[in-house]
């Protein structure tokens, strides 16, 4: 099938390359067009393990190409994906201002040709049928023809119609494990009432329904859950805004493991056995961040205001995480006293591990906080030391080896659970700081072979 994503951002060229992986004809537009130019090479943009190989096959084979042309993507696409940042605003609802101009420009270029319109992009609660109204806005500024002078506003052209529907389609990937979430999806949701619609969109996702893509083949089909528009995008934002309440709770319990001696870990361990519960979301420690949990919790609440609800457990979950990140810097308070003058190391910058994404994560309220309190900060992480990404940070020296990190340094805090940690020479490390105490944000290293190698040790609800 032919596919015109827009945007090509974490979810628009993951989801255009996996999609041109398995054989339709995908094209990807954006406007910024170094960041055309830098693909069109063959390049990624964005850091996501196994997505430049995926990206280069897929070129190579003739199925994926990138432009700055949104008509002539429009015109080439027979699905065309919404999939544009929808950052959130300080009230916390969503900016929706990329989506209102890509559904403007897809209006203005339609001409002839059913087609499906997809919203990728997370997008408030009731977005379906405002992308249409302002796709048939494009469509009507397009119909207009001019008129003599003097003889009023141009009008309609009666002769131009325009055939699409919208879908809501939205993404459950992963930073870190993206395409493995795209050709192993727990289930993949249809929101729309036009039943043509959606059997073009289960044509586009057979490959991946069939189970041929997975990564161990032969088991069952994914699931297809086809819903109508609303419902649809209210599966995003409750499944992201349910996870996110799961891991607060996790660290609501370790705050009251820390006071009455359990371990939070072992906690974790046992109601994770439960069925009704699962294991997963339940690693207590520094909080969730990302691009993902608080903008679509902080979403889902202005959502609830605006119809009168007080969304009074999800505004819990947000003040836990808060109060989580600075639970750290009163350990830290609490072993090394004053800040002032001391110098902190942070094992990990990004806000989970195999992704360079640093938004809201909790490194960037940690360097904020010990930098008012007047501590020297240090930072060593495996991409944005080399990435480059660093260049926007401020108040935290960026190390690019996790040894020069430890020089000199009063405490450590490991902030983001990288595997490569767990392999560090922690012996020769104590040995080049000041104090070797190690304040493990995320349960992530092993307490006794800290001690083993002269730490003093402090996890989260330990």
């Amino acid at each position: 099938m032919r596919v015109c994503v827009i945007g090509t951002g974490y979810v628009g060229l993951v989801t255009g390359v996996c999609l041109a992986h398995i054989g339709h004809e995908v094209m990807c537009i954006d406007i910024n067009e170094e960041k055309v130019k830098l693909m069109q090479s063959g390049q990624s943009p964005i850091f996501e393990p196994g997505l430049s190989e995926l990206m280069k096959s897929s070129m190579a084979a003739g199925h994926l190409q990138f432009s700055t042309d949104l008509k002539h993507g429009v015109e080439h696409g027979e699905i065309l994906f919404i999939a544009v940042g929808t950052p959130a605003l300080p009230t916390g609802e969503s900016d929706t201002r990329y989506v209102e101009a890509v559904a403007k420009g897809i209006g203005t270029h339609l001409n002839g040709g059913y087609k499906v319109i997809v919203n990728k992009s997370t997008v408030p609660i009731g977005s379906g049928d405002w992308v249409r109204m302002i796709v048939l806005d494009g469509v009507a500024e397009q119909q207009k023809v001019p008129v003599a002078a003097g003889q009023g506003p141009a009008l309609p052209h009666p002769e131009v119609v325009a055939d699409f529907d919208v879908v809501s389609n939205p993404e459950f990937l992963r930073e870190g494990s993206a395409i493995y979430d795209t050709f192993n999806p727990d289930r993949i949701v249809l929101g729309s009432n036009n039943p043509r619609a959606i059997a073009m969109m289960q044509e586009l996702y057979a490959p991946i329904v069939s189970g041929r893509y997975r990564e161990q083949p032969g088991g069952e089909s994914v699931p297809v859950l086809v819903t109508d528009l609303s419902s649809a995008e209210m599966v995003k934002y409750a499944a992201n805004s349910f996870l996110a309440t799961k891991i607060s709770f996790i660290n609501e319990i370790a705050n009251i493991c820390d006071r009455v001696g359990a371990d939070v870990t072992q906690v974790a361990a046992g109601i994770g056995l439960d069925s009704r519960i699962g294991k997963k979301f339940l690693q207590a420690g520094i909080g969730w961040g990302g691009s993902c949990f608080p903008k679509d919790v902080a979403a889902l609440i202005h959502t609830a205001d605006d119809y009168g609800y007080d969304a009074q457990l999800l505004k819990a979950a947000v003040d836990v995480n808060n109060r989580q990140r600075q639970l750290t810097l009163e350990k830290l308070q609490q072993v090394l006293k004053i800040l002032k003058g001391k110098t902190v190391g942070l094992l990990g910058l990004t806000f989970k591990p195999d992704t360079d994404d640093m938004r809201d994560a909790p490194s960037l309220i940690l360097i904020e906080q010990l930098n008012r309190l007047g501590a020297k900060v240090k930072a060593y992480d495996p991409i944005v030391s080399q990435s480059g990404v660093s260049h926007g940070l401020t108040g935290v020296i960026v190390e690019n080896d996790a040894m020069y990190l430890a020089d000199g340094c009063d405490a450590l805090v490991l902030v983001t659970d990288w595997a490569q940690f767990k392999e560090l020479d922690y012996a020769t490390m104590a040995q080049r700081m000041h104090s070797p105490i190690m304040i493990d944000g995320r349960n992530f290293l092993d307490r006794e072979a800290m001690i083993r190698a002269g730490f003093q040790y402090l996890g989260i609800g330990r």
